[in-house]
């Protein structure tokens, strides 16, 4: 033993190959162990952390926090998503998820509902909101599961329907929520991200309607986001100046930002 402390203490040019071999193996070893210990130690502190929502440890839920501070100081409406020529876009696109979307519903009473406040709701058909600029583009939508795929969408500018139907007191709030017609799913994303010139109120997939399992007949493009936050069959849209409630944040403990 006395002999193998002095091999580790010994200054490796004063050892021969075979000594300094097993001096590495024995140093790589221990290091080992003492790294895999600590990070074990570490998920177990985690672990044992008080939750916050989505059952998240509050640490990992400050860093997510924190991310989204970062993120929220670089963002900018002139950092456009690239854009893909056309003939570039799959067809037919993956569909992913069918969460609010199980539930049977009237297309043709479909409205989108808008909540300006309490008892002030307006009801906007598909054929309205058609009747606004289109506005069509080709870009890599990307899955928070590590996909991705270029498609291609048509629309409406959230921003333009804003404005043509004077929301302008509701595009000042902080936050935009958007929920489908059963409440199923919902989502909450912060206003600038929304009012970004790509992010659109889609009617569109490939020059086509929407087809039923990609949201017909409204749904949400946001190319600076994860498709989390792409909100299929659009039911409700409201407007807080604090966090509107998000599926995958509250419920799942995923990062509200969800930025690209």
């Amino acid at each position: 033993m006395k002999n193998f402390f002095k091999l580790l203490f010994t200054r490796s040019g004063k050892l021969n190959t075979d000594q300094l071999i097993l001096k590495k193996t024995v140093i790589s070893f221990f290091l080992f162990f003492v790294l895999a210990g600590a990070a074990f130690w570490g998920w177990q502190w985690l672990r044992d952390q008080p939750t916050t929502s989505g059952k998240t440890s509050g640490p990992i839920r400050k860093v997510l926090d924190a991310n989204e501070g970062i993120f929220n100081g670089l963002f900018s409406d002139k950092h456009l998503t690239k854009e893909y020529p056309i003939a570039k876009a799959v067809n037919p696109a993956r569909v992913n998820g069918n969460l609010g979307l199980k539930t049977t519903f009237d297309t043709a009473t479909w409205a989108l509902q808008v909540i300006r406040s309490k008892g002030d709701t307006l009801k906007i058909t598909l054929e309205q909101i058609k009747k606004l600029p289109k506005i069509e583009f080709a870009f890599n939508f990307k899955c928070i599961e590590g996909w991705s795929q270029i498609t291609h969408w048509g629309g409406v500018k959230f921003s333009e329907f804003m404005k043509a139907y004077h929301l302008t007191e509701e595009a000042a709030m902080n936050y935009l929520g958007l929920a489908t017609p059963d409440k199923e799913y919902y989502v909450g994303i912060d206003m600038a991200s929304a009012l970004h010139p790509q992010t659109i109120l889609c009617y569109e997939l490939n020059q086509k309607a929407l087809p039923m399992d990609q949201g017909f007949p409204l749904r949400l493009i946001i190319p600076v986001k994860y498709g989390v936050k792409s909100l299929k069959r659009i039911g409700f849209m409201y407007f807080d100046n604090k966090r509107t409630p998000d599926y995958w944040a509250d419920v799942k403990g995923y990062d509200y930002f969800s930025g690209l």
